[in-house]
């Protein structure tokens, strides 16, 4: 009997432990040609074009193919190894390559517009309607009405583009992991919590060494930075984590002018000023210019008090900061002012405790229930699976968290889809997804015991998660997270609010020995610190959504206001372009070898990414720090406004604008001032 690939067919039980390298390539090119197959025999059709044989053939075609590659990328992120790595890097070229000659294929968009003129054309329903003026907007923004030498150019860019991204992603893992540091002494560990020192323990023992070792995987370095004395320390670890991909093996300096050129030239191929007009004419900024300009208003309406707080800190810690000091002096300070540590919530945050209160205030909003599930294959012993079920009983889907760090896994925290679900004669099939991060992992002596920032991730990411498992809309194309990158980041930052109430918070933050809540004295502590330098952290991200847009931009506002010339120029030095950019709201004199967007994977991991978007995070928490207030209103467990919140947003992903959306949960538009006051910010 043959042996059957795994990857060749979907699967909802998805069989991640049978899968190998060696199956991937045979694999995709199999789909890639049952699919081409496909789309010859839809260009080749002399049936009159209608929505089944046009619109909903040309989105199934593509399916099966999509679903192998999407579970071998993510096997890629989270359980690499150099055959996989060698396998997803042959493909990848290949399949990118078949996507991208879609729009441009000169039958297929013959055939679009043909159907768009048809009777059935004029009576489709809303979501269907909206479907096919996102295909055509969609296609001419690919190249569909390019000549045919720029629409090879255009071809060849998204091939190239596809494969310099998932090589900076490479970089960045490979450069992290290269790097190691170990204490040998207890004196050396002063200033540490006990947390960070039984990992780092823990760490050097999987290595067969004695001591502490330290990596940059985020909750070893931010512990170090922190809480560390030894600036000594600090200052190494800083260095290393900054110029991470900026040299020597793993260098990524090249890759990123190769990207920002293939996105410049794209841009102008297809007519647009720019990458950022490019990718922003569909998302509810509409224009780089528009972006550039709320970037510019929240910097200019946070520099008071982020001078303020600079300076408060500054006189605190007795002056000569630098870099790898402030963190370290940031946490005294707060100690100083609100006797406040947050090593002392951790107790509270065992992680099984945190994630069954998510998945509790879950259930009381949107009137679902999260079960474990058992038997599902997974990729690496700490990954658990779990079911989603509706109300009335029905399934939702199924989805996998992993959250623990890994030196096969990549950095950062993350949601993704392997599974839309649709319309079918008894309900809706199920979604499939999942949720991974790098939170503070277990160690010999104790379960993983989480620092607030990290219940806030894990919140987060479950926002991403519940938009894709809610999702209610017809075409796969429009549903769940498939949205304007300035909106979707709605359903993940709104669900963070819950890890500051206390009657949420009391679900779940129980003391992981006594189980007792957390004290009345220290929540009161903990609200009080919420805005801490919120003015630097609001001014960080500032500065990150700048330089992702002067590097996007090629002329226009940023030039005028801050004599910055096109990175696509001849000559430009991106590495201190960033540098001079970041310097500007850094809260002091950075290095000058500082590089950090050598392994800024936002922007350079995959071919569009938040590229020219990072403003997103912004945008979406001005638009979650309203509609927040309709729960804190109403009551934070209040079913009724849970229920508009999944029927309005959830549900609907991109089945209409998001501002009509965001109109049908709160009854007016956004309200521009419920940012700053949440952070304490306003006039």
């Amino acid at each position: 009997m043959p042996v059957v690939n795994p990857l060749t067919a979907i699967r909802f039980d998805v069989p991640f432990e049978t899968i190998r390298a060696e199956h991937v390539e045979p694999a995709i090119d199999q789909l890639i040609a049952e699919a081409q197959a496909s789309l010859d025999s839809l260009i080749a059709s002399r049936e009159t074009p209608s929505y089944a044989n046009t619109l909903a053939a040309l989105e199934a075609l593509g399916e099966k193919l999509g679903y192998a590659m999407g579970v071998v990328g993510h096997l890629e992120s989270v359980a690499t190894y150099p055959e996989l790595r060698a396998a997803f890097n042959k493909v990848q070229p290949k399949v990118s390559a078949f996507f991208s000659s879609i729009p441009i294929n000169e039958g297929v968009w013959t055939r679009v517009r043909a159907f768009a003129d048809t009777d059935e054309a004029a009576c489709l329903r809303p979501t269907q309607r909206r479907f096919l003026e996102k295909t055509i907007d969609d296609f001419r923004r690919s190249g569909a009405e390019l000549g045919d030498l720029d629409k090879q150019r255009q071809l060849e860019i998204d091939v190239e583009l596809a494969q310099v991204t998932t090589r900076f992603a490479e970089n960045v893992l490979d450069a992290t992991n290269a790097f190691e540091l170990y204490i040998e002494t207890e004196e050396g560990l002063a200033g540490l919590p006990p947390s960070a020192i039984a990992a780092a323990r823990d760490s050097a023992s999987s290595k067969a060494r004695e001591g502490w070792r330290f990596t940059l995987q985020a909750p070893s370095y931010l512990a170090v930075m922190t809480y560390l004395d030894d600036p000594s320390v600090r200052e190494r670890m800083y260095r290393a984590f900054n110029t991470r991909a900026a040299e020597g093996e793993f260098d990524n300096r090249d890759v990123i002018r190769r990207i920002l050129a293939l996105r410049g030239e794209k841009a102008q191929l297809l007519g647009y000023e720019d990458f950022a007009d490019l990718v922003l004419e569909d998302r509810m900024a509409k224009a780089g210019a528009n972006a550039w300009r709320f970037v510019n208003d929240l910097r200019r309406r946070t520099k008071a008090a982020f001078d303020r707080e600079n300076e408060e800190l500054n006189a605190f810690s007795g002056g000569g900061l630098q870099p790898w000091d402030v963190a370290y002096q940031a946490e005294k300070l707060r100690r100083d002012r609100y006797d406040f540590d947050e090593e002392d919530l951790r107790p509270y945050f065992p992680y099984a405790g945190v994630l069954g209160g998510l998945f509790e205030i879950a259930q009381r909003l949107f009137g679902i229930r999260i079960r474990k599930r058992k038997g599902a294959q997974v990729w690496d012993e700490s990954v658990d699976a779990y079911d989603i079920d509706d109300g009335d009983g029905s399934r939702l889907g199924s989805f996998y968290v992993d959250y623990f760090p890994r030196e096969n896994k990549r950095g950062g925290a993350w949601m993704d889809s392997l599974i839309t679900g649709e319309p079918t004669a008894n309900g809706f099939s199920p979604h499939l997804g999942l949720n991974c991060g790098n939170l503070t992992p277990p160690t010999s002596e104790r379960p993983s015991l989480l620092t607030h920032r990290e219940v806030e991730t894990i919140f987060h990411e479950f926002g991403h998660l519940l938009h894709h498992m809610l999702s209610r809309v017809e075409v796969k194309s429009l549903s769940g997270t498939s949205v304007a990158w300035d909106w979707v980041e709605l359903p993940s930052q709104i669900m963070e609010n819950w890890c500051w109430e206390r009657d949420a918070l009391d679900l779940f933050a129980r003391h992981h020995e006594t189980g007792a809540p957390i004290p009345e004295d220290l929540f009161s502590k903990m609200r009080q610190a919420k805005n801490f330098r919120s003015a630097n952290a609001q001014m960080r991200q500032v500065g990150f959504a700048t330089l992702d847009l002067t590097l996007h931009r090629r002329t226009g506002l940023e030039r005028e206001e801050s004599g910055t010339s096109g990175v696509s120029e001849p000559g430009c030095d991106v590495i201190s372009l960033s540098r001079a950019i970041l310097q500007e709201h850094s809260p002091v004199k950075l290095p000058s070898d500082y590089s950090m967007i050598a392994g800024f994977t936002h922007l350079f991991a995959s071919p569009v990414g938040y590229g020219a978007g990072y403003y997103s995070y912004k945008w979406s928490e001005m638009l979650d720090a309203d509609a927040f207030t309709r729960f804190a209103s109403e009551g934070i467990f209040s079913k009724e406004v849970g229920t508009a919140f999944r029927e309005n947003v959830l549900a609907r992903g991109n089945s209409a604008e998001p501002e009509e959306l965001f109109r049908a949960f709160m009854g007016r538009d956004p309200d521009p001032e419920a940012l700053l006051r949440r952070l304490g910010l306003a006039a």
